[in-house]
């Protein structure tokens, strides 16, 4: 105890002293931490410093145990006590936040509501908190997938700090509305939002960093939504911006001077998470494109930085920005022909899916339909469909739903007998399936060479080429065939390949070019060859048993070693 000549807080910076010295140690001792902090109330302290330990004591247990309901019951009482005390500003809105945190974590959401709410309407003389506290409710309804309460959350956000002076939160409100506008494909709402962004961001001076940093913001924002809309073409001016603003960034160093306004105190992302970020909408465009090395000489940079960024920083955005890396690498795997590679990937992202159910929830549906695709590629028909229909179960995402669907009538095209199957799919996918399928395919092929869509514009080519033989049209269909060739080698894309020189060689035997057919027999059969000999591989791996995995949290570390491929090659082919 306190001798009685000695003032109050002398003791009081002791065991704070004490506290921190514990908790900042290396390991740090978080027991004797809190038994410091614990010893304060033994001093019967004023209110602000017993409001003040109950933060502390909340924040160091909800941080570093697993104690959660004493970690709460010690934020419930510094919210409780700090809301009695006059210009306590700090310690009330920090416990109001992380004890709302800490209900989302216990799935008490309606706990979570009404206390942000309380805490927003009582926080607008204090600007940074007034903000933080809006983005926070909005993330919740965001995680809730009530996208339109959040976005009128954001609208308030930005509203009220255009009011306080502070146009870089503005900019970060309205970009984060634009965001989720994206999401619900607002797009009526979203181009005049990114109209207003692009002038604030232009306009606004201020720190480099943070300039730089809204600058991404709003490039990610207008490069994904080409690409949403497939513009690979229209979307590259956009992209060499965002690509030279993340060099600029990188070469910036991060000024201590903190901003003059409190209500610009928030940055939107660390410098290296956005880093990783642009080479992943760099990667979406290789993808689409076509440019399936260029994807994969992205993702493995990014791979790299995750792997480095991972050892030192827990953020679950870096795991979701890993999984949609793999996403799409494992498609660039099955279109050149890996399938092996792309089974190994679809089994990382099982086990990231596995560490965290919200990760699992958000790519669920993604990872059975990366399984059916991979069970085409191997020709396991039964399996494919089952991986689809379980993968439809869980999206209500409108592209992915037809994404789905196109690949689950094509294992019915595949099978041959599911023509009822089939005929009621197309129904669901387009009721007006009363056109020229001719003339819709060049639509295709003129819509795909306007916009670079190499693979599209490939796969266009050799299914008119096909039509074109089985008409009897042999030039018609060699002047299809040969650029499909082309440009399926420029991907490449092993499906085409084989498709287009089995063409090329029956063609060229119908046509009387004995050396051109023998030298496109060669070619199938080397293309068939090295398919044969990844067919192999793939299902000879212990992760093949993914594919009878159609329900429940994603399997890890139970597969089995396979005795080899159960399908011949003249089924796969």
């Amino acid at each position: 105890m306190a001798t009685s000549g000695e003032a109050p807080e002398s003791w009081y910076l002791a065991l704070l002293g004490f506290a921190e010295h514990f908790r900042t140690s290396s390991p740090p001792k978080i027991r004797l931490c809190v038994h410091c902090l614990q010893a304060v109330f033994q001093f019967k302290p004023p209110q602000r410093v017993e409001a003040r330990t109950h933060l502390q004591l909340g924040s160091v247990l909800y941080h570093h145990t697993k104690n959660t309901e004493l970690a709460r019951s010690h934020l419930e009482k510094a919210w409780f006590i700090s809301q009695q005390i006059p210009q306590f500003e700090d310690v009330k809105f920090e416990a109001a936040s992380l004890l709302s945190e800490l209900y989302c974590q216990q799935i008490l959401v309606d706990s979570a509501k009404p206390l942000l709410r309380k805490a927003i309407q009582i926080s607008q003389q204090t600007p940074y908190w007034h903000c933080r506290l809006l983005f926070q409710l909005a993330q919740l309804h965001t995680l809730e997938k009530d996208l339109v309460s959040a976005c009128d959350l954001l609208g308030v956000g930005a509203e009220y700090a255009r009011v306080v002076g502070s146009e870089y939160t503005r900019a970060l409100f309205l970009l984060s509305k634009g965001m989720l506008l994206l999401m619900e494909r607002k797009l009526g709402e979203v181009h005049p939002l990114l109209t207003l962004c692009g002038t604030i961001v232009e306009n606004w001076q201020g720190n480099p960093i943070q300039k730089e940093s809204l600058r991404v913001f709003f490039l990610v924002l207008q490069v994904t939504h080409y690409l949403d809309a497939g513009q690979v073409k229209s979307v590259k001016p956009c992209l060499k911006q965002l690509q030279q603003c993340i060099q600029t960034i990188s070469t910036l160093h991060d000024d201590e001077i903190l901003p003059s306004n409190p209500a610009d105190l928030f940055h939107w992302l660390p410098k290296e998470h956005m880093c990783v970020l642009v080479y992943l909408v760099t990667v979406m465009h290789s993808m689409q494109a076509g440019y399936l090395e260029k994807a994969q000489k992205y993702t493995d940079k990014a791979l790299m930085q995750l792997e480095k960024l991972k050892m030192l920083d827990s953020s679950p955005i870096l795991s979701t920005f890993q999984v949609i890396l793999l996403e799409h690498i494992i498609m660039c795997r099955l279109v050149t022909g890996h399938k092996a590679t792309a089974l190994q990937e679809i089994s990382q992202v099982c086990q990231l899916c596995a560490q965290s159910p919200r990760l699992f929830t958000n790519h669920a549906s993604q990872l059975h339909t990366m399984l059916g695709l991979y069970c085409i590629s191997v020709n396991c028909m039964d399996n494919a469909e089952a991986q689809f229909t379980a993968a439809l179960r869980l999206t209500t995402h409108q592209e992915l739903w037809a994404f789905i669907v196109t690949n689950l009538a094509s294992v019915y095209i595949r099978e041959g007998n599911r023509h009822q199957e089939l005929y009621s799919l197309l129904e669901r996918i387009n009721p007006d399936h009363n056109f020229p399928v001719r003339r819709f395919l060049r639509e295709t092929l003129k819509m795909s060479n306007a916009e670079d869509l190499n693979r599209l514009t490939a796969c266009s080519l050799v299914l008119l080429g096909h039509i074109f033989y089985v008409l009897g049209n042999h030039r018609e269909s060699n002047n299809m065939v040969v650029p499909a060739m082309q440009l399926a080698s420029k991907i490449p894309d092993m499906s085409v390949q084989l498709w287009s020189s089995a063409l090329l060689k029956d063609l060229n035997k119908a046509c009387g070019n004995t050396i051109d057919a023998h030298e496109a027999a060669q070619m199938h059969q080397n293309f068939s060859q090295q398919l044969l000999q990844d067919h192999i591989a793939a299902c000879s791996l212990p992760e093949h048993n993914l594919i009878s995995w159609t329900d429940g949290p994603p399997p890890v570390g139970q597969f089995q070693a396979q005795n080899g491929p159960t399908t011949s090659l003249a089924s796969l082919l």
